[in-house]
Formats: structure tokens, sequence, C-alpha cells
């Protein structure tokens, strides 16, 4: 078995608890309120589905990237819905339950929009002749391992609330210790690729992240804790989906190695932001009022 193959079950494996495990945590009625909010609802698709694949782009284009790197940022930027946003959210003491809700909407959303949104973009970084992705591949892809797991765990909560109690604390563990099993895993197989990245690398990966957190910061609205969301939702790709998209249709290629790289500086960016957040003074983020009470 292929290093990029082993990696990719691992992967694979660890989106679907995590995908289970949020899904116990969540009711629909729960998911309708957020949805109600059409404002915040628009910011985030328009986040996330429009400014965020634009400035990919743009940086791509600025730093004259190679076609094949090119595409493993590409598929990230169309794959948002990060499970493990509501996690760096609670670190960053911002609001989690819209940034649960926003994640299974957005999550949702991607079975259909992501693979029409990065056949286009392909078409725009193509160089040498058209750059293929299977939608067919990368529908069914977003829809086993993402959408109907997190379904699964949604109609366990809604209708057996009593086993959803029961299995999520075993869900979250599971769900913790593949996380972790994963990182080591990535960190250790594919050292030598990072400690490969060229300076200029690392600047336009920065540059797109922190472009990334400063519209979800933009569009969150007015209220600290809402802003601190939706930034982090913005800023948190689907790494897991992303990494599954790059090695099943573009195996063996430099968009896996892309997609990995920036999906490891993205997440440890975006988690020593929250860190810094969440040592804020309470007063300085917008906790309701009576919160604490």
């Amino acid at each position: 078995m292929t290093l990029d193959r082993a990696l990719n079950i691992l992967v694979t494996i660890t989106l679907i608890a995590m995908m289970v495990a949020t899904g116990l945590g969540v009711r629909f009625s729960e998911i309708a309120a957020v949805a109600n909010d059409r404002r915040l609802v628009v910011r985030a698709i328009v986040a996330n589905y429009v400014f965020v694949p634009s400035v990919t782009l743009v940086l791509l284009l600025l730093f004259r990237t190679e076609p094949m790197v090119a595409v493993g940022f590409l598929i990230l930027a169309v794959c948002p819905g990060a499970p493990f946003g509501p996690l760096v959210t609670t670190i960053a003491r911002g609001n989690v339950a819209v940034s649960i809700e926003l994640m299974v909407i957005l999550a949702s959303a991607s079975a259909v929009v992501s693979p029409l949104l990065l056949r286009a973009t392909l078409a725009l970084v193509a160089r040498n002749g058209p750059l293929n992705v299977s939608a067919g591949r990368m529908v069914t892809t977003l829809l086993v391992s993402q959408l109907l797991r997190l379904l699964v765990g949604l109609v366990v909560r809604q209708w057996r609330a009593n086993w959803a109690d029961a299995l999520q604390r075993p869900a979250d563990l599971v769900s913790k210790i593949l996380n972790l099993v994963a990182l080591v895993f990535i960190l250790a197989a594919h050292f030598r690729m990072l400690a490969d990245i060229r300076l200029i690398g690392f600047a336009g990966m920065l540059a797109l992240l922190i472009s990334t957190l400063a519209i979800g910061w933009i569009l969150g609205g007015s209220d600290n804790q809402s802003r601190r969301s939706l930034a982090l939702v913005t800023s948190l790709r689907n790494v897991g989906v992303g990494l599954v998209i790059a090695a099943g249709s573009f195996a063996g290629t430099p968009a896996v190695s892309a997609a990995l790289s920036y999906g490891i500086v993205e997440v440890l960016g975006s988690l020593l932001l929250a860190m810094w957040w969440g040592r804020q003074p309470s007063a300085g983020i917008g906790i309701p009022k009576g919160a604490a009470t």
C-alpha cells in the first residue's frame, strides 16, 4: 500500500468519525434557527463560495503557481465546513452554536456547490490543456464521507436523544484520537516535503490564510463573537475532504502535497489565532450580559 493510499484511508476514517460526532450534538431545530438568520447564512455562503475561491485564484496567479500545485489549493478553497471549526471556535471564545450550524449548512451545500465550483476554477489555472476532475467521484466523496455521516448523527440526535447522549462522549474521544493519529502520521510522513517548501511558498500560504480570516471577520457582523466564528469557519477549509478528493483524482501529483501543506498551515495558523483570542479579556469579545451567571 502506498503512503498516499494509507493517508487517504486514515483521513477518510477520521472525517467520517468527526462528521458523526458533530451530528450527534446538533438538532435539526438548531440548524433551522441559524438558517432563519438569512443575512448570516448569505454572508457565510458569499464568504466561502465567492470570496475565498476568488482570493485564492488571485494569489495563485500573482505567485505564478504551477497548475498542479494550484489544483491542491483550489480543492481546499471550494471545500468549506471543516468539522473541527466548532472546537477551534470554542478555544477562541466565539459563538460556538453559530459555528456548528454554519459548518453543517456549508458541509451540506458543498455536495452540490463544490464540484461545480472546482470545475470552473480549474479552467482558469490550466496552462497546458484542461485539468479534469471527476465531478461524480467528488460528489460521491462529499455525500458518503461527509453529508450522509453527518445526517446519521443528526437523525440519532433528533429521534433517539438518549442514544446520542450515550454516544456523544465516546464519539468525540474517538474523533480526537483519530485526529491526533492523522496529524502525527502526516507530519512524520511528509516532514521533508514541508521542509523543502521555499520561503515564498510559506509567504503565499500565509497571505491566503490572513485573507480568509479577514473575509470572515469583515462579513461576520457587528458582534465580536459572531465575527470570530465566521472568521474561523471561513479560514478552516475541510482538509479531510480536500485530501480525499486530491488523492482520488490527482494521486501522485503536487496537488496532494499542496493541499496537505496548506491544510497544515491553515489549521495551525487558525488555532494559534484562536488561542490568542481566547486569552483576551471577556469584556472585549462581546460575551452577552448574564452569560457568566
